[in-house]
């Protein structure tokens, strides 16, 4: 199993596996004061040597220190290998007006756009969010909007706490491995590191038994650079519970067992990249693990981490998984790639620095757009993945909940939800006398990795007594449901 996304591609991802480590600490920077509020932070500049071609430092408050640095580049990079350095074409102004006002009239009316034009909806995300509009965007794709009207004060009051020292001496250390070449990170103890603190110690309150992993970090800087820290922190829980549920969790099953799934995917897109990684037994988990934890934020171009990321709060993991697919397809899909990569090391180097000419933003894009790899595909290989895990490993030892692939299921969801709490989503069912409780195993084996709607349900229906009559109803509308549910994804599925 690799070790660290958040740090180094074959690093350990969860700290709990490499907290003692003394290696890890021995290259870390000098150490700093946890940061327990901002008037603690000192926001001074630690000079970061070899950003800039000139051996200059940077950082974001170099008119503090009357220190002259190099230009940010248009997404706010000081330099490193994520620095755009080349002129982008980009549209013109009366296009991108266009665009922010299709995108502001979807925001009018969102929940009639996702369930009545959705397709609408996924074509405008493919084509790319309106920087102007892209927090608000993100945030009503996930519906973190909704947790955070739906909380509010939760983030001062996780703040407030105290939280594990465990997890906070682990957090604070991360902090400065987090985009060190962007203007709102580069500054030691800088307003971006106390907001990035403050979301992660949240998270591990919010979430005790989940508490922190290291690929976290790179995820919550990004939406930092977007939105303030309450509503990152609200896109993070999303992200964490609905998108990607049991990613960060420790043991990382549910990463390994994607990565099976991946593997399985990449024999049918791409014979030749299967064949060659089987060939020098590169388990998927060496080379997959960051980019499916940190969402490919650290491994391609800028331009194309905001594309992905568009399409992903949109569609779901399902272009975590393609967009995968194709990296492989363009490192090793051809027999003139193969011929210079006659090793593991070879390949592992090739995967883990990626040429960007290679993977340019629009050529990215298109293939992972035409890519037939489906939500369908993904839950009938991962039905297949799960036996063959209980066969040879036994059970899970952490159940997930289940996941829900995009905008358009987080919005069934919440509406079905909403329809429960308010008695009319199975009022045609009549009243009923409360006589016996329901055994949640009638509807299905494990909610964790059901991919209809029933497990939702059981979590609901457990908890009620009903009658018998009741039982039998409620079991053939959820079957009838989950075949109609699933003519629907089919007939909206791109």
């Amino acid at each position: 199993m690799p070790s660290s996304p958040g740090h180094n591609p074959s690093a350990n991802p969860h700290p709990s596996a490499s907290a003692n480590n003394p290696t890890t600490s021995a290259d870390a920077p000098p150490h700093y004061p946890p940061p327990p509020s901002a008037s603690l932070m000192s926001g001074t500049l630690e000079s970061l040597s070899g950003l800039g071609e000139d051996g200059s430092s940077v950082g974001s408050d170099s008119e503090i220190n009357g220190q002259v640095f190099r230009r940010t580049d248009k997404y706010g990079f000081l330099g490193g290998a994520q620095y755009t350095d080349t002129l982008e074409k980009d549209v013109s102004v009366e296009v991108a007006r266009h665009r922010e006002m299709k995108w502001l009239d979807m925001f009018q009316s969102w929940d009639k756009w996702i369930s009545r034009r959705f397709p609408k909806v996924k074509l405008r995300c493919r084509k790319g969010i309106p920087s102007s509009l892209r927090a608000r965007a993100w945030q009503l794709l996930s519906s973190s909007e909704d947790l955070l009207k739906s909380n509010p004060g939760k983030f001062e009051e996780l703040e407030r706490e105290q939280g594990d020292p465990k997890w906070l001496d682990i957090i604070e250390k991360d902090l400065h491995r987090q985009f060190p070449f962007h203007e709102m990170f580069a500054a030691r103890g800088g307003h971006g590191q106390q907001d990035l603190y403050r979301i992660l110690k949240a998270y591990t309150i919010y979430r005790p038994d989940e508490g922190y992993c290291q690929a976290q970090a790179p995820v919550a800087a990004v939406l930092l650079m977007h939105m303030p820290a309450e509503q990152a922190f609200w896109c993070l829980v999303q992200i964490c519970e609905r998108y990607l549920p049991g990613y960060y969790s420790a043991g990382l099953e549910a990463i390994q067992l994607d990565g099976e799934i991946f593997f399985s995917l990449l024999r049918r897109v791409c014979p030749m990249a299967y064949r060659h990684l089987k060939k020098f037994k590169i388990d998927p988990i060496l080379y997959m693990t960051e980019w499916f934890m940190c969402i490919f934020s650290r491994t391609l171009p800028w331009a194309s981490v905001l594309r992905v990321w568009d399409m992903f709060f949109c569609e779901g993991v399902k272009i975590v998984f393609r967009v995968g697919l194709v990296l492989l397809k363009q490192m090793l899909g051809s027999v003139d790639k193969l011929r210079e990569l006659q090793g593991m090391y070879e390949t592992m180097e090739r995967l883990r620095n990626i040429p960007p000419e290679s993977i340019r933003e629009d050529l990215l894009v298109q293939e992972v757009i035409t890519l037939p790899v489906t939500e369908a595909l993904i839950e009938r290989e991962c039905s297949v993945q799960v036996r063959k895990w209980r066969e040879s490993r036994g059970e899970l030892t952490h159940q997930p909940g289940r996941r829900l692939h995009g905008t358009r299921a987080i919005h069934e969801l919440k509406r079905r939800a909403a329809s429960i709490s308010s008695g009319g989503s199975l009022s045609f069912l009549g009243s009923y006398v409360p006589t016996s409780p329901i055994d949640s195993s009638a509807f299905c084996h494990s909610a964790a990795i059901c991919p209809q709607c029933c497990g939702f349900y059981r979590g609901y229906l457990t908890t009620r007594t009903v009658s018998p009559t009741y039982i039998c109803t409620c079991f053939f509308y959820l079957l009838f449901f989950s075949l109609f549910s699933s003519l629907w994804s089919y007939w909206g599925r791109g």
